[in-house]
């Protein structure tokens, strides 16, 4: 007689589809760990294909609450009633919509109300309850109230008590870990974030493939042209603005732009300003350098480009993929600039197509600081998967994962920026060796681990010690 699957629920209090880690933590449990895996989750945006697909992992999908009249009358009460509503919605699901799980594996942050519902679940249904503490809560929402505001005191007491509770905890960084072992009396195992498979550098038959299809989104100016819009988009997909396929055969172009790419949730945690600036700055720079004067024809520089005129400093694209808050008045900041040799958009991706952009792409730019200091960014780690070299904003303990000088550099300031791309661009395609240096230390991070090796490693010990 065959055993009855284990069980696991994998709780996430916000959109699953942009939440990576715990998709990864899913797709582990189940072809790891042989479990059956439900998601519980709000919608939003699509999870991973290889998520969909699997016919182990089942995922719930709760309504997302909002209550945007009773906020415009008081923005305390709102948040004391969506705590509410959301804790019903969750113990609903966690103890009447789903199976009996054999433990439950939640995200925090967000820590109100789901470690409260969670604990409450795993008591009732008599299951175990594992946290994977990606950062603390009390630090995000203590960015817009202040540290010593009564809320942030109250949210901070609520997630220390309610995660001493959990039968196990996971966490992303040696830092962190400390911090929970001395003042929070947690004991957590460090899973590092790994990118899986599906990051990886992408072939040139891939990024002809890609470009193509976002050519349009690639060559439209959010708002004056700029030297990527007078690019064609070929009809018959054979040109795109970086490749040609000739014969069958796909070439990257020589006098190509430059793709950097960044990824960003548009929140306080993250300065775009930095990220502008520093464009802002490369294109006087350059122009400064290549004794250009601000009465150039400008649509003359880009034809004698599009035709293949070469400079030691290429045009730079700047991709940045992501949702959130703040993208529409950095938006509106784009859509005004008027410079020269870069370009900017903003695009939100398909699951399968974000690892194709980080794979074809030359620079990744991470301005992500943490709202903790003891968290680090997964989009950094993406972008290693896929043996991208990254620029990265510096805070406490970024360099447990970006090497300077090997495989990526640290930046302050957006002057900083502005110089490390004014160095590494220099003389690309081919002469740029400072930005080569950097992506074979990017190649070698990309090969040393991945997301099955380090949590079969470190995560599935731990899983099998608490479910027991």
């Amino acid at each position: 007689m065959a055993t009855e699957r284990r069980r696991a629920s994998v709780v996430v209090l916000g959109d699953i589809g942009r939440s990576p880690r715990m998709q990864y933590h899913s797709l582990s449990l189940a072809n790891q760990a042989s479990m059956e895996v439900d998601i519980v989750a709000n919608g939003g945006s699509d999870p991973h294909l290889s998520l969909r697909e699997n016919p182990s992992i089942h995922i719930h999908e709760m309504k997302t609450v909002q209550l945007t009249g009773i906020s415009k009358i008081s923005g305390a009460l709102s948040l004391l009633l969506k705590a509410a509503v959301q804790f019903i919605l969750l113990v609903w699901f966690l103890c009447f919509k789903i199976p009996r799980p054999d433990v439950f594996f939640v995200q925090n942050p967000p820590s109100v109300p789901t470690l409260a519902a969670v604990k409450l679940a795993s008591w009732l249904r008599g299951a175990k309850f594992i946290v994977d503490w990606h950062n603390f809560g009390y630090t995000l929402l203590g960015l817009s109230h202040g540290r010593s505001h009564i809320i942030v005191k109250i949210y901070f007491w609520f997630e220390k008590y309610f995660g001493q509770m959990a039968d196990g905890a996971f966490c992303v960084t040696k830092a962190m870990q400390h911090e929970l072992a001395q003042n929070w009396g947690i004991r957590a195992t460090v899973l590092y974030d790994q990118s899986p498979d599906f990051f990886h550098p992408a072939s040139l038959m891939e990024k002809h493939g890609l470009f193509s299809r976002l050519g349009n989104s690639m060559c439209s100016a959010m708002g004056n042209a700029d030297c990527i819009s007078v690019e064609e988009v070929g009809e018959d997909m054979n040109t795109t603005a970086f490749t040609s396929k000739i014969d069958g055969q796909v070439f990257l172009k020589p006098n190509r732009p430059a793709l950097v790419v960044s990824s960003t949730s548009w929140t306080p945690d993250e300065d775009f300003s930095i990220l502008l600036e520093a464009a802002l700055m490369y294109d006087r720079r350059v122009a400064a350098a290549l004794g250009e004067d601000d009465s150039m024809d400008e649509g003359q520089l880009w034809i004698d480009i599009k035709n293949g005129k070469q400079f030691v400093y290429p045009r730079l694209l700047f991709i940045i993929t992501g949702k959130g808050p703040d993208r529409k008045k950095y938006e509106d900041q784009i859509k005004r600039l008027k410079l020269r040799r870069v370009a900017l958009r903003t695009m939100w991706l398909a699951s399968e197509d974000y690892p194709l952009l980080l794979g074809s792409a030359d620079l990744g730019v991470s301005l992500h600081t943490s709202s903790s200091g003891l968290d680090l960014p997964m989009k950094v780690v993406d972008m290693f998967g896929c043996g991208l070299p990254v620029c990265a904003a510096s805070f406490s303990c970024i360099e447990e994962l970006v090497k300077v000088n090997k495989n990526g550099l640290l930046f302050s300031t957006s002057s900083e920026l502005a110089d490390e791309l004014m160095m590494l661009f220099k003389g690309f395609p081919e002469e740029c060796n400072a930005l080569k240096s950097l992506k074979e230390g990017a190649m070698k991070s990309a090969s040393s681990s991945k997301w099955s090796t380090e949590w079969e490693t470190n995560a599935l010990p731990l899983v099998d010690q608490v479910i027991g």
